[in-house]
């Protein structure tokens, strides 16, 4: 049996004859660039996060440059944010010319320990972005407090966690401004590049707005300074469609999850994911720990078992293998292996199993088979 990392094309097949008259439609009335399909797109996601806008942008990275731009955030400006993510959240403050500022994350939910924050903040900082890591909701009461208690921004990276919620609320208004990626592989993936952001605060909306479209509010008349990160009239078609699959597709994925638990939970080697009591998990990944053995890297173990699953025809995948804070293109910050911990741990030690909402039990059954078998 063959079980790959993820199934684009079984969720294609799926909505195809939705998809199709969509995308046909965008081709036949020359919609190419925004439009009436990423304007339909906005004001329904923005209202299924209960948020009072959404801006449709070109990407998830476009995103979290565009949110900080909004607010403000410049050169000199340090912005707070995990180590445990993926580099784009740090591209926020850098293309901002702001000076990213690392911290730990919680070694059971895997996003930003708020309990590490506050000794992160300076008289430069300006923000925070509480990362919604592999599907599960940042802690956000406590960010808030901090936030408010020291007059700082409190942003979202909601790329991988559509339709997550926060003690009963979905995220994306939980803060000043929230990101999000519709990269394909998402939960909710386009048919190429695609984010937004989400917010209640009219002025950052409108900024946002100026700021994907060169600037200005009409053609040729440019206000402020901006770019071009305005979504393509197709994504916006296709993410339309999608967004009316997303509860189910959704529930597919806390099924797979919960399928995952019932076969591994009796595995010593292996450490599952936790689901915080405050959250509703959306398991854009399903990342265990494998454990390593005395004496050896604490990689060597976890290598073992992708090997072996590879060999068994199962794909799986690192989330990340190389935390941010040992990147080349950050060693100019100043910080080194142990600095982050718990991170380090999980960059070792972390293997993300097959997931998409179309997972079969029979697929499920031969991953845990072969799971079992490797710690036999």
């Amino acid at each position: 049996m063959k079980v790959p990392f993820l199934d684009l094309k079984a969720q294609y097949n799926s909505i195809k004859d939705e998809v199709l008259p969509e995308i046909h439609n965008v081709l036949e009335n020359t919609a190419y660039v925004l439009g009436k399909p990423v304007f339909d797109f906005e004001a329904k996601f923005a209202s299924e996060n209960g948020a009072k806008h959404c801006v449709a942008l070109s990407s998830g990275t476009d995103g979290n440059h565009v949110a900080l731009w909004a607010l403000g955030i410049g050169a000199g400006d340090e912005v707070i944010i995990p180590a445990n993510t993926f580099i784009a959240t740090a591209w926020g403050a850098t293309l901002c010319g702001a000076t990213p500022v690392f911290v730990d994350c919680d070694p059971e939910s895997y996003n930003i320990d708020p309990k590490k924050v506050e000794a992160a903040i300076t008289p430069k900082t300006k923000a925070i972005v509480a990362v919604h890591l592999y599907g599960q909701a940042a802690d956000m009461d406590p960010l808030n407090e901090i936030a408010k208690k020291h007059k700082l921004f409190l942003l979202e990276d909601a790329a991988q966690s559509h339709f997550a919620e926060y003690k009963g609320k979905r995220i994306g208004a939980l803060s000043d401004i929230a990101s999000y990626s519709f990269y394909p592989g998402k939960n909710l993936g386009a048919y190429g590049e695609g984010g937004a952001i989400t917010t209640n605060n009219d002025e950052l909306a409108t900024t946002s707005k100026m700021i994907r479209d060169h600037g200005g509010k009409e053609k040729y008349n440019h206000e402020i300074l901006g770019h071009n990160y305005r979504m393509e009239g197709i994504q916006g078609a296709v993410l339309g469609v999608k967004l009316n699959h997303l509860n189910k597709w959704t529930d597919g994925r806390r099924r797979v999850a919960a399928k995952y638990r019932e076969l591994l939970s009796d595995i010593d080697g292996i450490k599952l994911p936790t689901e915080m009591d405050y959250a509703k998990h959306v398991y854009h990944l399903f990342v265990i720990q494998v454990k390593g053995k005395d004496g050896e890297a604490r990689t060597a173990n976890r290598d073992r078992l992708q090997k072996h699953l590879g060999d068994n025809d199962i794909a799986s995948g690192l989330h990340y293998p190389l935390p941010l804070h040992q990147q080349k293109c950050f060693a100019g910050l100043g910080y080194k292996y142990g600095d982050f911990p718990i991170t380090e741990e999980l960059a070792e030690q972390g293997l993300s199993l097959p997931m998409y909402p179309e997972l079969t039990d029979e697929q499920l059954n031969y991953i845990s088979e072969k799971v079992h078998a490797f710690f036999k």
